[in-house]
């Protein structure tokens, strides 16, 4: 894994974030995640995101964190992908269940 990062977090209240999004991201957890563009992701986490530090372009420390989901074939099987996320750019996660996960509602 890169030691580099495009963006870097060193704020104390920009860390507590990341740790919270960490614990909202446990493994084979179906997840939406919003993005800081507004766009949304249903996939499901394959790797645990952990807080590590990295270097940015300019060569200043700071934390950040990649999350590994698994984007399903629900109906396209050529849609199925995996993503490497960086979670600074993730503004919200919400849990989803069975339920919710095949577009089906309570």
């Amino acid at each position: 894994m890169t030691r580099d990062a495009e963006r870097i977090l060193t704020e104390p209240a920009d860390i507590d974030r990341l740790k919270a999004l960490i614990a909202a991201l446990p493994n084979g957890a179906r997840v939406e995640l919003q993005f800081e563009d507004g766009h949304r992701l249903r996939a499901i986490v394959t790797v645990r995101p952990t807080l590590q530090v990295f270097r940015d372009a300019a060569g200043g420390e700071g934390a950040n964190a990649l999350v590994r989901v698994e984007e399903p074939a629900l109906e396209a099987p050529e849609s199925a992908a995996v993503h490497d996320i960086w979670l600074d750019r993730v503004r919200h996660v919400t849990q989803l269940s069975p339920a919710h996960w095949s577009g089906q509602t309570d």
